[in-house]
């Protein structure tokens, strides 16, 4: 009988816990600890009891605790450094988006990763979504034959149900801003799907969230692909109440579609010429967050592949210098606001 991978999650918040239950289903995976600063009643962990908790990382990795891979599912800010301190520890590593909070940190995560000879694993779950694999497999394919243009728009609702007091949510230095926390998903589906990008124009404003974060709720950038064809992304967290959208359209040499719903996980339009559209297995629905929904809930298929990749020597599905790269961008893009 093989082995369990033993997890360690650091984090046990909304998205620590999604990874704990993952882990806590596979069947070739173990719990071995939860990691939190919080008080451990605060963190509604009955559904772990018995599950060693600790109040530090390095607490945790004093402790002797047996264990293979350990979760970073912190604040953004902290997520550089805590990957660093598990890798020196041996421990392979999984980290939440972003990766880090600027495209040095993420390096230093991936240098200490290859010095150690461990795995870094970033989270990008979106990726899993049917359409993200069918769009994925037909551009590929060159179905859809040139890209001429890529527009992404998406608007969100974030208001005081979730920037609340303490919460991290809005803090510079732990959050990072709004591409980082709330649409680095589909910055990230766009580099896989696209490649790179240059010439970027970014135009920030905060229009209703001065009294809650320390950065913008909407912006509108423009940009050109280096492998060719143009782009645009248009992004707002100050829709009113809910979500609104999250889609995507391309087009093409040969075809035009759309993907979109609330948070990219509809088929809205296909026209491809000489191609009949295959009928898509059905999205799982956003992250509930209390009043908020977010990414699709795919985080079983990255557990999976964490295990995939330790037991059977498989593909990393989002890798260290993918999770890199959309740091990369995100900054530049900051960087280029205008």
């Amino acid at each position: 009988m093989q082995n369990l991978i033993k997890f360690a999650v650091v984090g046990c918040g909304h998205i620590g816990k999604r990874h704990a239950e993952m882990i806590s289903r596979n069947p070739n995976a173990t719990l071995v600890a939860l990691i939190d600063v919080k008080d451990k009643k605060e963190l509604h962990l009955e559904a772990f009891s018995g599950i060693p908790f600790f109040s530090s990382l390095t607490a945790f990795l004093a402790s002797g605790v047996e264990t293979d891979v350990v979760t970073i599912a912190t604040p953004n800010g902290f997520h550089a450094a805590q990957a660093v301190q598990a890798l020196e520890a041996k421990n392979h590593v999984v980290v939440e988006k972003p990766l880090a909070l600027n495209k040095a940190d993420a390096e230093q995560i991936i240098f200490k990763g290859l010095q150690v000879s461990k795995q870094v694993f970033a989270v990008m779950q979106n990726r899993y979504s049917p359409p993200s694999v069918w769009i994925k497999s037909i551009i590929e394919k060159g179905i859809l034959g040139k890209i001429y243009s890529v527009h992404i728009n998406s608007f969100w609702n974030r208001d005081e149900r979730y920037y609340t007091k303490d919460s991290w949510h809005g803090n510079k230095e732990l959050d990072g801003g709004t591409l980082f926390t709330q649409f680095s998903h589909f910055i990230d589906v766009m580099y896989w799907l696209f490649g790179d990008i240059t010439n970027i124009q970014a135009k920030m404003r905060d229009f209703k969230h001065q009294e809650l974060t320390a950065f913008e709720d909407a912006g509108v950038i423009h940009f050109e692909f280096v492998q060719g064809g143009i782009g645009n992304f248009n992004f707002s967290t100050a829709v009113f109440d809910k979500n609104m959208e999250s889609s995507l359209t391309i087009i093409a040499e040969k075809g035009s579609v759309k993907i979109g719903g609330q948070y990219m996980n509809e088929v809205e339009y296909c026209h491809i010429k000489d191609y009949e559209m295959p009928e898509l297995a059905p999205t799982n629905p956003g992250n509930d967050y209390g009043a908020y929904k977010g990414s699709a809930q795919n985080h079983h298929y990255v557990i999976e592949n964490v295990i995939d990749v330790l037991l059977h020597n498989k593909v990393i599905s989002t890798n260290a210098l993918e999770g890199m790269k959309v740091v990369d961008i995100i900054e530049r893009i900051y960087q280029s606001t205008a």
